[in-house]
């Protein structure tokens, strides 16, 4: 089980921040007949700017701690890592898949990646999984809902 928590405690925080950062730019730039173009562009950019940025943070923060050199670099790719691969999955279904069953499944696709996450670390420290995985899905409903609100407000801004 030792080795479960690991993983766990070093790869949360990269597929927790892919899966609500994909979110939020899906919903918040999907209207009606979205532009893929777009909505691709705005993935990759963050798959790759926002997670290079991410993964700098905690670099610089295991150094602060005081970590390992071999923590740190393995911490730092494996959040860039884990990261980019969550985010190309979400730019997959937005190319395969006509502009709303894209979103749709991508909801699908990042709520159930969240779900297996949040019971997955509810498991392993002994949480209650219904509390912590309906706390997560609240928070990331709550972003994917404030995006898709305000890419709907600043998208009738222009029109």
């Amino acid at each position: 089980m030792n080795y479960i928590t690991n993983i766990i405690n070093r790869f949360s925080m990269g597929v927790t921040a892919a899966i609500i950062t994909s979110l939020a730019l899906i919903a918040g730039l999907a209207h009606g007949e979205g532009n893929k173009n777009t909505i691709v562009a705005g993935l990759l950019i963050i798959a790759i700017a926002d997670n290079i940025a991410d993964s700098l943070s905690i670099h610089i923060y295991k150094e602060a701690e005081g970590a390992s050199k071999k923590e740190i670099i393995s911490s730092t790719l494996g959040n860039f890592t884990v990261r980019l691969i969550v985010a190309l999955t979400f730019v997959g279904i937005i190319l395969l898949l006509p502009p709303f069953s894209a979103f749709v499944v991508s909801i699908i696709w990042g709520i159930f990646l969240l779900v297996i996450l949040s019971y997955s670390i509810a498991k392993v420290h002994k949480m209650n999984i219904f509390k912590e995985t309906a706390w997560h899905l609240l928070v990331a409903f709550l972003v994917i809902g404030g995006s898709k609100l305000l890419g709907g407000f600043i998208s009738g801004q222009f029109e």
